[in-house]
């Protein structure tokens, strides 16, 4: 018996958006709707199923059973599914039943539009919808200047379900995170929050990239509300909220994406496109108009019904090349003999096209660990698009270095100096993320050479280094306390460290160099631009020492790195201004964990030194980086 009856919210513009892949709200259409309609409360379902002889809705109110509510398959060889079940409501627990022509497979599958789950091992969507009243209006009236690339962004990564554990083991919840993260991250002094990914996903050893339910929060930390209501928490404490997004993988559960309606509706057909080594998962068909509907109306969801500040898009390299982790005879090339995936080039620019568009004030993000060229200028300009692009060759050179001993740095200067020689040909974020302190790379600290004492001064250089470095800035959880061990997803940072005064030094110093990144219109305003850097010193090979200016129109600060453990008295450096200089930050100060060798007052010298008409004498002490600036300026 069929107790659906005929709706549709689809126009036939929306179909012909949806067939040549420019719908970007296409949640507003397909999922689960509740409605009133001719005085009937219900719910009016829609679900893309191209390939499927029959769809029913089922779920506790018929039994689980596939005979009684079958949807209706639209005309218009759009390959959508719809109907109107009257009585049905909010917290309805349902899936779709779909019979498919090829080879009469019967599939139970999730809503891929779905807003709320199950928790896991449990896997039906959830009839879901929310009347919440934000209380944001300030921070996204003001969000544009929040979120320019001349502002500072000083990132705190985050994965929600290990931040902090309950004495009962469990994660907190979104309620919990909305006091005690955003009290965290607002004392610490960063400007934004990056989430691992949040969406639904029933695997937790994936830290959330094996996304199943791209448009729900995950329901481990509570409903969809109360994700707004973190989201909200943020802003009102002035602090901009990034999220991971996943548009290169999804995982094969048999109740997720994957063969949804008996063929490859996401997926890639062919497995040389369509299946990913590295992560045994399933690659999106970006060669498929409703597929790239489907990912950026996930995309413009986020920031749309979430407020979401920013998107930090995971695995970009992945998708740009047709031979990603693959060897010889695992990939064919382009129609041009090339290795670019063209097909996932066009959907990238689309995507940052239709995000910045709809959203100006927000910004998109790139993992992208190659060479490729033009990540984050513009697409008009020949480029990809994104806002953004993380630093890797910075973040492998600088580790790289920071392993070894000091002694044998006056023999590697060169990598510490010339990530400066390509600093400007992305918008580049520079990442000290989760990906370095896990699978047996160690933590932060202990990639430190040297005694406990060495190893935290090494620790506190590397953060000022990489504060008074061009580009904006991100530090995974548990990096800004020196923790000891790698990252477990499955317990809580080890927030005990901090009875321990060398790692109470750490964090203190990341609050102040946030503070300081943050205040100082030198280390942000041409975080992009050669014009706000320039070298005093890089050829210091024998003390191993680097000395550069980060400049505005208004200040000029000195940044000085001693990478030895000695301490140098009388160092001259030239200066461009005369006066008196003096220190702003030195990650030897005591109440950092340092021996406190610090400089009071220097005044410049009418000596001639590295180019400038006058110089100043300096004392550098071991292992340290030091913030200098022009007194009163």
């Amino acid at each position: 018996m069929n107790l659906v009856k005929n709706h549709s919210l689809f126009t036939d513009f929306d179909i012909d958006l949806f067939k040549v892949g420019k719908h970007y709200r296409l949640y507003e259409k397909l999922g689960a709707h509740i409605l009133n309609i001719d005085n009937v409360s219900g719910v009016y379902f829609a679900v893309y199923a191209p390939a499927a002889k029959s769809v029913a809705v089922i779920g506790n109110f018929n039994y689980w059973s596939g005979d009684q509510h079958q949807l209706n398959v639209r005309w218009d060889s759009s390959g959508i599914w719809e109907g109107f079940i009257p009585g049905l409501g909010k917290g309805e627990l349902y899936k779709f039943k779909i019979h498919s022509t090829n080879g009469d497979q019967v599939l139970e599958k999730i809503d891929p539009f779905g807003n709320f789950f199950e928790q896991a091992p449990k896997t039906a969507s959830i009839v879901w919808e929310d009347d919440y009243k934000w209380k944001d209006k300030k921070w996204m009236n003001a969000r544009a200047a929040h979120n320019a690339l001349d502002a500072p962004y000083a990132v705190y990564e985050v994965h929600l379900g290990s931040w902090k554990r309950k004495d009962n083991g469990h994660a907190l919840d979104y309620k919990e995170l909305a006091v005690d993260l955003v009290d965290y991250v607002k004392r610490m002094n960063y400007t934004h929050v990056e989430m691992l990914p949040v969406m639904e996903h029933p695997y937790e050893p994936s830290w959330g990239y094996q996304i199943t339910g791209y448009f729900a929060p995950c329901s481990r930390h509570g409903i969809p509300e109360d994700f707004k209501y973190l989201v909200d928490a943020f802003h009102k404490a002035g602090i901009g909220v990034i999220l991971d997004w996943v548009p290169s993988h999804f995982p094969e559960d048999v109740h997720g994406l994957g063969n949804f309606d008996g063929t490859c509706v996401f997926e890639h057909p062919d497995k040389r496109k369509g299946f990913h080594p590295d992560w045994k998962s399933l690659i999106f068909n970006y060669e498929r108009q409703e597929v790239r509907s489907f990912l950026i109306s996930n995309a413009i969801f986020w920031l749309d019904q979430f407020h979401v500040d920013g998107l930090r898009v995971d695995a970009v390299a992945s998708m740009l090349y047709l031979d990603y982790s693959r060897e010889e005879g695992e990939w064919e090339p382009n129609q041009f003999g090339g290795n670019e995936n063209l097909d996932a080039i066009e959907f990238i620019k689309e995507f940052n096209l239709a995000v910045y568009a709809a959203f100006p004030d927000v910004q998109t993000i790139a993992e992208e660990s190659t060479n490729f060229t033009g990540v984050s200028k513009p697409v008009h300009l020949g480029g990809l698009g994104f806002g953004m692009k993380w630093m890797m060759g910075w973040m492998n050179d600088t580790l790289e270095y920071f392993k070894l001993e000091p002694i044998h740095r006056q023999f590697h200067q060169n990598m510490i100096s010339f990530s400066m020689a390509y600093a400007f040909s992305e918008n580049f974020m520079l990442p000290l993320s989760h990906d370095e302190v896990v699978h047996g790379k160690n933590s932060i600290i202990y990639k430190m050479p040297g005694d406990d004492w060495q190893r935290f001064a090494n620790l506190r250089l590397l953060y000022t280094y990489m504060f008074g470095h061009v580009g904006t800035k991100l530090l995974f959880m548990g990096n800004d306390i020196a923790q000891t061990s790698e990252w477990n997803h499955s317990a809580s940072i080890d927030w005990r460290l901090l009875d321990f005064e060398p790692h109470q030094g750490v964090q203190n110093l990341i609050a102040d160099l946030n503070k300081c990144y943050s205040t100082e219109e030198a280390f942000y305003k041409y975080n992009f631009d050669p014009k706000g850097f320039q070298w005093i010193d890089y050829q210091d090979h024998a003390n191993s020492v680097i000395v550069y200016l980060r400049k505005s129109e208004k200040e000029s600060i000195i940044i000085l790195c001693n990478f030895t453990p000695i301490v140098r008295e009388n160092y001259r450096i030239g200066v461009p201004n005369t006066g008196i200089w003096q220190e702003i930050l030195n990650s030897d100060h005591q109440k950092y964990g340092g021996s406190n060798v610090l400089n009071r007052d220097i005044h410049t010298e009418s000596i001639e030194s590295h180019g400038f008409q006058d110089s100043i004498n300096v004392k550098l002490a071991p292992l340290s980086g030091i913030f200098l600036k022009l007194k009163n300026s």
